[in-house]
């Protein structure tokens, strides 16, 4: 980071060291929520074909890649700014904005997902009150808990951790009771991993574009690294890799035993396929469960840590003065960037509101800017370790980030045309919006010599 961007640091906009390993676990955890492979199961069956299973063990294969590379940048950067904060540093001003406007598509709108997912959960429950009531009272409760710091955060996300593994395990209990009576395939079955007359690839990638949405929060870990008690990011990087791995096995798992059980239904409505496949096939109860699970487990403590991230992102882009420099106010007592977190609050409670209806175009529009800025974030690995340092090791710096790159080539590929369009509008703002801050920079330099 040059001195001159040093000194146009917003005097005081430091960040306080707490969070231990458990507490980054946690966070990551939390962010990608245990129980978030029945929020899309609907979406990710009818795209794959089937093979739910087979693209969520895809989808965390693929996600390894770039955890690994999250894993040996956050021991070389070690600033909140996650892929901002590695593009800056590695590649420049101009390609550090890029890449912290891309993946902000990501932290700004997963958030409003979540209000959206636990108000059609609260609709199954109380139809009589609207969804933007809902989205409201849940971003206004996250608000006020965030506020209060990020170990108070932390709190919260390890009681919601272990309630939704907790709810997991007794619908996966109940399912394998189920399948045992005869329901779904009888047992469990091949099929979700592989069937021969509907395997396509071209399917599993586009139903992989989907259900990458379930992974994300590993890489979120990576905005805390300046709250962090272990300055030189290898708990960081053991974090990252530990709540991607843990998350993979789960979500396999999950998907094998539903996936087995939903052999043969008939889904009517995709964004409530968990709820049409477990009250048919398991019980009533077992679908409002669920349902109360995301409404009060998920709604009141999942979003925390998006807001945390998105918070945190808007905070390190601010301080180096490549957003508006008053969001990097930290509140004296709490320690929190409260001026960013509140208006990433308001942005996603907008976006909330206006997409309450179409989830599958809000969720892959999400995935747009993550897979983008993974991307990104590949090439940061190459070219400080390949080209600036010249690695030796050929597994972690040059393997690892080029395969990376092209697996998420390929599951980009399979995202709607919707997605696409609209990400790549972002994308052209971005652009421009970055030449007129390096403009900008020149003008005042050129001004001080």
């Amino acid at each position: 980071m040059s001195e001159a961007t040093s000194e146009l640091k917003p005097e005081g906009a430091a960040l306080q060291r707490r969070l231990g390993f458990t507490d980054l676990v946690a966070y990551g955890l939390a962010y990608i929520a245990p129980i978030a492979p029945l929020s899309t199961l609907g979406f990710v069956w009818a795209e794959s074909n089937g093979l739910i299973a087979l693209t969520y063990l895809v989808g965390g294969l693929c996600m390894l890649f770039t955890a690994n590379s999250y894993a040996v940048m956050t021991r070389e950067v070690r600033s909140a700014g996650s892929v901002y904060g590695f593009a800056r540093e590695v590649l420049g001003d101009f390609v550090g904005f890029v890449g912290g406007w891309l993946i902000l598509l990501d932290y700004l709108l997963i958030p409003a997902v979540v209000y959206v997912l636990i108000a059609v959960a609260l609709s199954q429950l109380i139809p009589g009150v609207d969804r933007g009531v809902w989205i409201v009272l849940l971003v206004l409760t996250t608000f006020c808990i965030n506020w209060f710091g990020v170990k108070t955060t932390s709190r919260v996300n390890i009681f919601s951790v272990i309630a939704q593994t907790a709810v997991v395990a007794i619908v996966l209990v109940a399912a394998l009771v189920a399948l045992f009576h005869g329901q779904g395939a009888g047992g469990l079955s091949i099929k979700p991993f592989y069937n021969p007359e509907q395997f396509s690839m071209t399917a599993i990638f586009a139903a992989t574009s989907i259900c990458i949405m379930s992974f994300l929060g590993f890489d979120a870990v990576s905005t805390l690294a300046e709250e962090t008690k272990d300055p030189t990011g290898k708990t960081m990087g053991r974090a990252i890799l530990t709540s991607l791995l843990a998350a993979t096995a789960l979500f396999v798992c999950t998907t094998w035993i539903l996936g087995s059980l939903m052999q043969g239904l008939v889904v009517k409505d995709a964004a409530a396929g968990t709820y049409e496949l477990t009250a048919q096939r398991i019980a009533p109860w077992v679908a409002i469960l669920i349902a109360w699970t995301y409404a009060i487990v998920v709604g009141f403590t999942n979003a925390l840590p998006m807001q945390v991230g998105v918070a945190r992102m808007l905070f390190a882009m601010s301080r180096d003065r490549q957003l508006p420099a008053f969001m990097a106010k930290v509140h004296p007592k709490y320690g929190t960037p409260w001026v960013a977190m509140a208006l990433a609050s308001i942005v996603s409670c907008v976006v909330a509101l206006i997409m309450r209806d179409h989830l599958d175009e809000l969720a892959s529009l999400v995935n747009f800017g993550a897979l983008l800025g993974f991307l990104l974030l590949h090439l940061c690995v190459l070219v400080r370790f390949g080209l600036q340092k010249r690695s030796h090791n050929i597994l972690l710096h040059w393997a690892a980030p080029l395969v990376g790159m092209v697996v998420v080539g390929a599951v980009l590929s399979g995202m709607s045309k919707l997605a696409i369009v609209l990400g790549a509008a972002w994308t052209l703002v971005g652009l421009v919006v970055g030449i007129w801050l390096a403009q900008r920079r020149n003008l005042s330099s050129s001004a001080v010599s």
